[in-house]
């Protein structure tokens, strides 16, 4: 199945209350779990960007997982991001998360380099993966780099089961959604060419569940 571009920005404002008020509990647990198993000799604290945070919950686990580091959390969405203050407000930490609009193609950060950088279910927005690589490769200074994403599927009726096993009981906008995000998401083999022509051989990718990879090293 080739792949089905989708909207780059989720700025519709029912989409942002429904992400919000979803359970994403089993992705976001596993996204915090398996950054521990692959970094589990590194401190880690300091600066932390989070690209395409949406309304902040990977952002809020992190910052909960790791106490010592301080996060800005990127999107260019203002919905998602209103939905982002709404939730950092609720686990008080307005302090240790700075949310900040800018759009990946136009980065305006209040740093130049961070000490990490995550980024989950952003990869299969961009019309463009190299935006995201040559982000990285900006703000990259010996960073550790995690990012995860969906995987595109072979065919329409994989994308269709996916959708049923995991999100049948969610509001129809949800599974609009996820039926269009499997469709734009990368194959594994896909992201390991863009790797190689961004020069960013050192990253790994690795297929982590049936609709789920990572792409993950230092840089």
């Amino acid at each position: 199945m080739d792949r089905i571009l989708e909207t780059e920005l989720m700025n519709e404002p029912e989409q942002a209350i429904a992400y919000a008020q979803a359970d994403f509990n089993d992705p976001h647990s596993m996204f915090i779990d398996l950054f521990r198993q692959r970094f589990p000799n590194d401190r880690i604290d300091g600066r932390v960007i989070d690209l395409g945070c949406g309304p902040a919950d990977i952002s809020i686990r992190f910052a909960k997982a790791f106490p010592e580091c301080q996060i800005d959390a990127v999107d260019g969405a203002e919905q998602m991001l209103e939905q982002a203050e709404i939730a950092l407000r609720k686990e008080h930490l307005q302090g240790r998360i700075c949310l900040v609009k800018t759009a990946l193609q136009e980065m305006t950060l209040p740093r130049d380099e961070y000490a990490i950088i995550i980024s989950n279910s952003l990869l299969h927005h961009l019309h463009d993966p190299d935006v995201l690589w040559n982000c990285i490769k900006n703000l990259a200074s010996e960073s550790i780099v995690f990012i995860m994403d969906l995987m595109r599927p072979h065919t329409l009726l994989d994308v269709e089961r996916l959708v049923d096993n995991y999100a049948a009981e969610e509001p129809e906008i949800l599974q609009r959604d996820f039926h269009h995000s499997l469709c734009a998401a990368f194959r594994p083999e896909e992201v390991e060419v863009q790797l190689t022509d961004a020069q960013l051989e050192s990253l790994k990718v690795e297929i982590v569940s049936d609709r789920h990879l990572i792409i993950y090293g230092r840089y």
